[in-house]
């Protein structure tokens, strides 16, 4: 007998459910643009998060979705519903986030805004890139995760456009970047898993 189950009694099928069963992860891709590097940078975090093997990563862009304006039509786009759906399909995020005049994109607010419930009680790691590493855009994405009762991680591997990126276009990334994802995966992982608990 485990030690929890010696304090909290043995668990209920369910429970052991919760904790056997794998994780759903998706990489948010944050940025919609033509020539967008975002698509490189998820594709490495994925690569580094298959080779853990500890939960389903997946893609998620948000371009897929052709989300409208969010106030700009009467809320029917399939794409609403659809994009909805494979949030709360998901057990937690990593969102990829490009800083654009000192804060996240606006297609990345827009599926932000478009959506409430199926981003509460999970949790997410932030990726960002740009000039200073995408610093600031991460920090004003927090906020809004906090709005949204997305539980932030604290380790946040930052991507420089002058060091991580060849001519700003092609993705290069620094060799000590990767313990910084592996950290910042620990942690989405585990929050992940607790936050589960309240769903």
């Amino acid at each position: 007998m485990g030690f929890l189950s010696k304090l909290f009694g043995p668990q209920s099928r369910e429970e052991e459910n919760m904790t056997t069963e794998k994780l759903n992860i998706g990489i948010i891709l944050g940025s919609t643009r033509q020539g967008r590097v975002s698509p490189q940078v998820g594709e490495w975090v994925k690569g580094i998060a298959d080779k853990r093997g500890d939960a389903n990563y997946e893609i998620v862009d948000i371009a897929d979705f052709n989300l409208p304006f969010l106030g700009t039509t009467d809320g029917s786009e399939p794409g609403i519903a659809d994009w909805n759906g494979k949030l709360a399909s998901l057990d937690g995020f990593v969102f990829i986030v490009a800083e654009y005049n000192h804060s996240i994109t606006g297609a990345l607010k827009n599926a932000l805004d478009f959506a409430r419930e199926a981003w509460n009680n999970k949790a997410a790691g932030i990726v960002s890139y740009g000039s200073t590493g995408g610093a600031r855009a991460a920090e004003h994405l927090r906020g809004i995760c906090g709005e949204l009762l997305i539980a932030d991680v604290r380790v946040h591997p930052t991507l420089s456009l002058f060091t991580d990126f060849e001519n700003g276009t092609q993705f290069k990334p620094q060799d000590l970047h990767l313990d910084n994802v592996n950290a910042m995966l620990d942690q989405v992982i585990a929050w992940s898993g607790a936050l589960k608990s309240l769903r």
